[in-house]
């Protein structure tokens, strides 16, 4: 046996790519933790890999990786300047060109280079589970090494296309039948490699030589440009794709490359990877990293309705022993059913296998016996948005539960310091923010009391990173960092309505910036009672800030509170499913204008959008100022994360920076003076 170290040690940073030849075979091992990136010390390695086999004249040379995965992609962190050498493309043609044929031995996930490395080899082997993707369009690229010209060459133009214009991966399974892999097996890879070898087919005709059939992508394309919503990457690395069946493998690969260069230094992909590095960062806040989480095996949640029964089924997900809490056994049966439906609807879709639900259901409990959570390791509450609700549930889990037990709240505007006010062990209250719908939404607000502990915090962060959630810390304060800004958005779009806009029009004009849905459309799928209640709240308080509209609040008092009211209605009719625009809804604007003197102006599409930005990050500097987000970033995560705002814009904060800080002043000073004393101006917008 002969083992080579296939890259120099130059550095702390340089990585191995061990060789090892043992009876005429080479085993190309890429140890490049956490998920292997084709970072330049790993394409060195691997060209260098490729002259030790052939020099050893070896029969194979199979790649196989270290750790979880396969080559999960190329190292993002270098796309930011020119490629560093050796380029990819030329790795991957050295090792297609290879006297010795290669193998990929895959595991984990194949993505991006990673597919690009394994469609470059003669073979392609993996387990079972292993999954297979294009997912560069998530970054507003498109494939630079080959991908969208080797793709089709090996399964279909048609099958390659939707691979890299949706980003989505495949399952092995499904890759085999599209014709992406010579065997799919279970068990030891090293012993499926070997079997494969000992029954080696005759090595196939080079990928980039192969002919590519024309297909109709029509249909795709339309399907595309919807769902892009505006993005530009999914479209381009459809039409790329394309080229593969009336280019050659090379003048493809050449405008291929060229395209993925030029889309780096896009505003969109910096945008989106900006989000990427950025979603990885506020999950982990550097104070808690020396910190070890407690373990979190038992979950108790307070309140069955939408939303604690989709924070039930998302800690089912992650491997939890769940337990609903209700106030009497009918609510708690009511629970058991909405999570039992959410499961149903997990297996119908085949997201998970049978033996998964029935893995799940045997962990859940719902009852109305607050002595249940007595083992729990943290307890959330999902009741009303009442304080004394709140802290009656809490004063209940505390005469039951262990003082190192977590007890959260999953309040959208209180302040978890009144809620846990004089419980014992108040270092172990926090805030636990979910969005609605729990089992499908990644955002959740982390909200720390003034007494919270790190260790505390620590382990929420990493129960909810276990829930596979993207967790961010925020301050206290009327609606933390997300409807805190949602807050000033409705503000806004309701004195435009106020002072002449249609809601309908502020609705489309905010579906023209990407958002799936406008303020209105959104106050008619979540429901307007809440932010009723909330506004009430604050009146009486004394701090709404400024100019008050009720127009949302005579909608209300009618009955319209939404699509799921009894009415269903709210700023839309619902009654026939549609959600049509009402012209019971204009005329009682109109008669609140006439009713309040105001002046009708006109707003352009342009006029909307920029305004109510200016409203959104005013808000969004105002919060940094006092501290209740730690970043720009933190801001442009929750907003892309827990409220729609398009990651291909990069967030408020990135977008204003993007539309130039000036243009943001002259709107931020048009929406004071059109609602004087209603925006108190952060720093960046003070004359």
């Amino acid at each position: 046996m002969t083992t080579h170290s296939a890259t120099l040690q130059s550095g702390p940073e340089a990585k191995v790519v061990d060789v090892v030849i043992q009876d005429g075979h080479a085993l190309v091992a890429i140890d490049n933790p956490p998920v292997n990136p084709l970072s330049v010390s790993v394409r060195k390695g691997l060209m260098e890999a490729v002259r030790l086999v052939n020099e050893a004249n070896c029969a194979t040379a199979a790649i196989v990786c270290a750790g979880r995965t396969f080559v999960a992609g190329g190292d993002i962190s270098e796309f930011a300047g020119p490629p560093p050498l050796p380029h990819l493309p030329d790795v991957l043609d050295a090792i297609e060109a290879s006297q010795t044929p290669f193998i990929a031995l895959m595991h984990g996930t194949v993505l991006g280079g990673g597919l690009e490395l394994a469609l470059a080899c003669a073979w392609r082997i993996a387990d079972e589970k292993t999954r297979f993707g294009l997912p560069e369009v998530t970054l507003g690229l498109i494939p630079g090494a080959g991908g969208t010209q080797r793709l089709p060459r090996v399964i279909g133009l048609e099958r390659a296309a939707r691979m890299a214009a949706n980003g989505k991966p495949v399952n092995a399974k499904t890759f085999e039948e599209f014709g992406g892999l010579d065997l799919v097996f279970n068990g030891d890879q090293m012993a499926a490699l070997a079997a494969f070898r000992d029954t080696l087919p005759a090595r196939p005709e080079n990928t980039s030589a192969r002919a590519v059939e024309d297909a109709d992508l029509t249909a795709l394309k339309a399907e595309i440009t919807k769902s892009a919503k505006g993005a530009d990457a999914p479209m381009i690395a459809l039409e790329t794709t394309a080229l593969a069946a009336k280019l050659s493998f090379a003048e493809g690969s050449k405008i291929e490359r060229q395209t993925h260069l030029d889309l780096r230094a896009s505003s969109q992909s910096r945008a989106l990877r900006r989000l990427f590095f950025a979603s990885r960062s506020v999950t982990r806040p550097e104070r808690l990293k020396a910190l070890e989480p407690a373990a979190i095996s038992h979950v108790a949640i307070v309140g069955g309705g939408l939303m604690g029964a989709g924070i039930a089924a998302a800690s089912l997900a992650a491997g939890h022993r769940v337990t609903i809490l209700e106030r009497d056994v009918e609510s708690a049966e009511a629970g058991r059913s909405r999570v039992e439906e959410i499961i149903a609807k997990d297996l119908a879709s085949g997201r998970i296998t049978e033996q998964k639900a029935e893995a799940r259901r045997a962990a859940f409990a719902a009852g109305a016996d607050y002595a249940a959570a007595s083992d729990a390791d943290i307890a959330i509450e999902a009741v009303f948005e009442d304080p004394e609700v709140k802290r009656a549930v809490f004063k209940q889990l505390s005469d039951v539960m262990s003082e190192t037990a977590l007890i959260a709240t999953n309040t959208s505007y209180l302040d978890p310091n009144l809620i846990s006010e004089g419980m014992p062990g108040p270092g172990r209250f926090l805030g636990l923010h979910f969005f609605s719908p729990a089992n499908i939404m990644k955002l959740v607000e982390v909200v720390g009391t003034s007494v919270t502990s790190d260790q505390t915090m620590a382990t929420a962060f990493a129960f909810a990173r276990g829930l596979g959630k993207i967790p961010v810390e925020t301050g206290v304060c009327d609606g933390f960092i997300g409807n805190r800004i949602l807050s000033a958005y409705r503000r806004q779009a309701d004195y435009m309505v106020a002072d002449g806009a249609s809601p309908y029009d502020v609705d489309k004009a905010m579906r023209s910036l990407g958002m799936p849905m406008g303020p209105y459309e959104l106050q008619d799928r979540t429901g307007l009672q809440i932010s009723w209640a909330n506004r009430k709240r604050q009146l009486a308080a004394g701090t709404w800030p400024g100019r008050y509209v009720d127009i949302a609040d005579k909608l209300c008092e009618m009955g319209r509170q939404g699509r799921g009211s009894a009415a269903k209605k709210g700023w839309y009719d619902h009654t026939d499913g549609t959600g049509k625009p009402d012209p019971e809804v204009l005329a009682m604007v109109a008669s609140w204008r006439a009713e309040h003197g105001t002046t009708e102006q006109s707003f352009t599409t342009d006029e909307i959008v920029v305004r109510i930005m200016a409203a959104i990050v005013n808000e969004a500097n105002l919060i940094l100022e006092e501290g209740i987000a730690t970043s720009d970033t933190a801001v442009d995560i929750v907003w892309t994360e827990g409220y729609g705002f398009p990651k291909h814009l990069g967030g408020p904060m990135f977008w204003a920076e993007e539309t130039g800080m000036d243009r943001m002043r002259e709107a931020f000073e048009a929406i004071a003076a059109q609602s004087p004393g209603s925006w108190k101006a952060a720093g960046v917008f003070k004359a």
